[in-house]
């Protein structure tokens, strides 16, 4: 019996990796894929650090311009996509802060990118959004003085330093309050994994 539309196998979405060589050949409809896959994602970031709608949208698409034009500079070998571009999505809110001089930003926070918590795989861009949003909730059950220093240092863009000028804590307890937040995020994150493993 021939197979009808609704019984034809989904298409296997291309690898990011596949998606960035296209883009590097100027294959439009690869970008495309690329910006339906993580527009969402790199939009909730920026609309996060800048907490302004229009402004947020206007860094996206600065992020895809830059994609777009140099796509060249992402290796594969030295990262993720998602996190490349939600490095630079950050690095693109926070200059647009300093533009707008909303806050006195001079330095980021070597800390590394939250999102270097999300696993390693192709999932549509609403399933993105989830973990994206479990990610958030994570942050929610850790200890408030853990929760302001990532809120201060990945959100804000502030260096260690600035956060203990700003919160009159020593810089000691700011790097190993950090520290420990991290590690309990990895925590929490892989026992969703797991869990999610198991249930499956």
């Amino acid at each position: 019996m021939p197979q009808t539309l609704d019984s034809m196998p989904e298409p296997i979405p291309m690898a990011d990796s596949e998606l960035m060589s296209r883009i590097l050949k100027r294959d439009q409809s690869a970008f495309a894929s690329l910006y339906d896959r993580y527009g969402g994602l790199v939009y909730s970031l920026a609309r996060h650090v800048l907490q302004d709608n229009g402004m947020a949208e206007e860094v996206v698409q600065d992020v895809f311009l830059k994609v777009w034009q140099q796509a060249i500079t992402w290796d594969e070998q030295r990262g993720k996509l998602i996190s490349w571009l939600l490095t630079m999505t950050r690095y693109t809110a926070i200059d647009r802060l300093r533009k707008e001089q909303r806050r006195p930003l001079r330095s980021s926070s070597s800390i590394e990118s939250l999102y270097d918590l999300l696993p390693d795989t192709h999932l549509a861009d609403e399933n993105l959004h989830l973990n994206s949003t479990a990610l958030q909730n994570m942050m929610s059950a850790l200890p408030d003085e853990q929760q302001e220093m990532l809120r201060l240092a990945f959100f804000q863009g502030m260096s260690h330093s600035e956060i203990a000028d700003q919160t009159a804590i020593p810089l000691g307890t700011v790097k190993t309050r950090l520290r420990l937040a991290m590690q309990r995020l990895r925590q929490m994150w892989n026992a969703e994994q797991m869990s999610q493993g198991n249930d499956s």
